[in-house]
């Protein structure tokens, strides 16, 4: 069962407390979260290229500015 919160009434440190709480007890639980077929099949895509050392790498301000001009 989900309660009721009143967001708008918390802080941002309440929020954020409560956040981590969720992460922190999903987190113990993995087990149980399902994942899609094409999510493991993008991993494992993923996994071969790093394995076969034909995977690239970029920096992490790079592939924010990527990710931006493909918003934009």
């Amino acid at each position: 069962m989900v309660s009721t919160l009143s967001f708008e009434k918390m802080t941002i440190n309440e929020k954020l407390q409560i956040m981590e709480a969720l992460w922190q007890d999903l987190c113990s639980n993995q087990e149980q979260i399902p994942v899609p077929q094409w999510h493991k099949e993008i991993l494992d895509s993923r996994a071969r290229l790093v394995e076969e050392g034909q995977a690239k790498f970029m920096d992490w301000d790079s592939a924010k500015k990527r990710m931006a001009d493909r918003i934009a």
